[in-house]
């Protein structure tokens, strides 16, 4: 369909538009990729690019059988696929144990992202790459949670101490495991940024069974939530890595309920997201957008957040744990208040003035004097601010 949705790739270097034409396309497309004559690349930083973008599972699958690829490259890529499928096996057996453990204490649970995802989109879970597993329980369910994962043998990743109403401020919490290394994101919220979401009982009303396990019963989003969750997290992140476009692309072809879908983003104030992932995963990936998605992506606005994210994917760029530079840092946290509604943008400098865990690392006090955070807040924030420039 004919829509606004032309963006500016003109800054993208060549080897993230070739890894862009791998991502498009078919096994038989690229197994005849570079015949009979092969462009001029540079082999190490496509190579750069594709594991930055944490999507070499997909391309060894498509690339393994193209013989006009250096060998060097394609044995990488194997190795890192290799190395991906025990990782997602790994965590596919401990998600089953923590489901089982979740349902024995009585704590409904949804599994987030991880393999579900992997094996809901791309039906084999060594396509998809996973670094944890993203679990959401009932906010008043958190505290019961973190003992029963205490009791399996995690240890929290954060001693910070826990100001006033903590989960207002916060939305997950994360746990490792000192022998498996394995990391749990305990999530009571879908998002951090304090805007309005489906509580968890419309989640989980809406929820569906996953068919990863056939012994274990794990529950996973709804197709509309899943959709409404993917791209509110890329979004936050600024789609940096390109393996979350590409679950979008994956979830569009299996098909979304954009009727359905428009209604519960527009009740949720992130249409804007929808638009901005959909304009973004059809100009770079080739998405079919159906016409019933048309509200979201004929807006201007939707378009100019597209054209945004351009600037975290076109490098190799991190934020965690801090922005690897300060340009980088004020251009993403422009573009993320951008992303905000008016609304969302007033409830965010009302949240500012509200003390977090960041406040008690830059100034601890004793717990009876907490209460001095409020005033002190925005001094302390001052504080920090000048810290990290220096």
């Amino acid at each position: 369909m004919e829509n606004n949705r032309t963006l500016d790739l003109s800054a993208f270097p060549e080897e993230l538009n070739i890894m862009l034409a791998f991502m498009q396309m078919n096994a038989d497309q690229a197994q005849q990729w570079g015949k009979p004559s092969m462009p001029v690349i540079d082999w190490n930083q496509l190579l750069k690019l594709i594991r930055h973008h944490r999507v070499y599972p997909q391309l060894y699958s498509k690339l393994k059988n193209n013989n006009s690829i250096p060998a060097d490259f394609s044995q990488a890529l194997h190795r890192d696929y290799g190395m991906n499928t025990l990782q997602m096996l790994r965590l596919s057996a401990e998600m089953g144990l923590l489901c089982s453990s979740f349902q024995d204490k009585a704590i409904p649970s949804l599994v987030l992202k991880g393999p579900v995802l992997a094996d809901l989109l791309y039906g084999d879970v060594s396509l998809r790459t996973s670094k944890d597993l993203d679990i959401l329980v009932p906010m008043d369910g958190v505290e019961k949670a973190e003992e029963m994962l205490t009791e399996l043998g995690y240890e929290s990743d954060s001693h910070a101490p826990r100001l006033f109403n903590w989960k207002w401020k916060m939305h997950h919490i994360s746990y490792t495991h000192p022998q498996t290394r394995i990391q749990v994101e305990l999530h009571w919220r879908l998002n951090s940024d304090m805007g309005k979401e489906p509580s968890f009982e419309e989640l989980w009303e809406r929820r569906r069974r996953s068919t990863l396990m056939r012994n274990e019963i794990i529950y996973m989003l709804g197709s509309e939530d899943l959709f409404m969750y993917l791209v509110s997290h890329g979004a936050r992140h600024g789609w940096f890595r390109l393996r979350w476009l590409a679950d979008i692309d994956r979830l569009v072809r299996q098909g979304v309920n954009f009727e359905t879908l428009i209604s519960l983003m527009r009740r949720y104030e992130c249409l804007q997201l929808g638009g901005q992932a959909l304009i973004l995963a059809s100009t770079l990936l080739g998405t079919p957008i159906p016409g019933s998605a048309k509200p979201m992506i004929t807006s201007s606005h939707h378009r100019e957040l597209a054209q945004r994210s351009l600037y975290f994917i076109r490098d190799i760029v991190a934020f965690s744990p801090v922005p690897s530079s300060q340009e980088l840092g004020k251009t993403y946290k422009r573009y993320l208040f951008a992303l905000k509604t008016t609304r969302q943008k007033s409830v965010y400098i009302v949240g500012q003035l509200y003390p977090s865990f960041r406040d008690t690392e830059a100034m601890p006090l004793p717990k009876q004097l907490h209460f001095l955070y409020f005033p002190l807040r925005p001094f302390v924030w001052l504080w920090r601010q000048m810290r990290q420039e220096a």
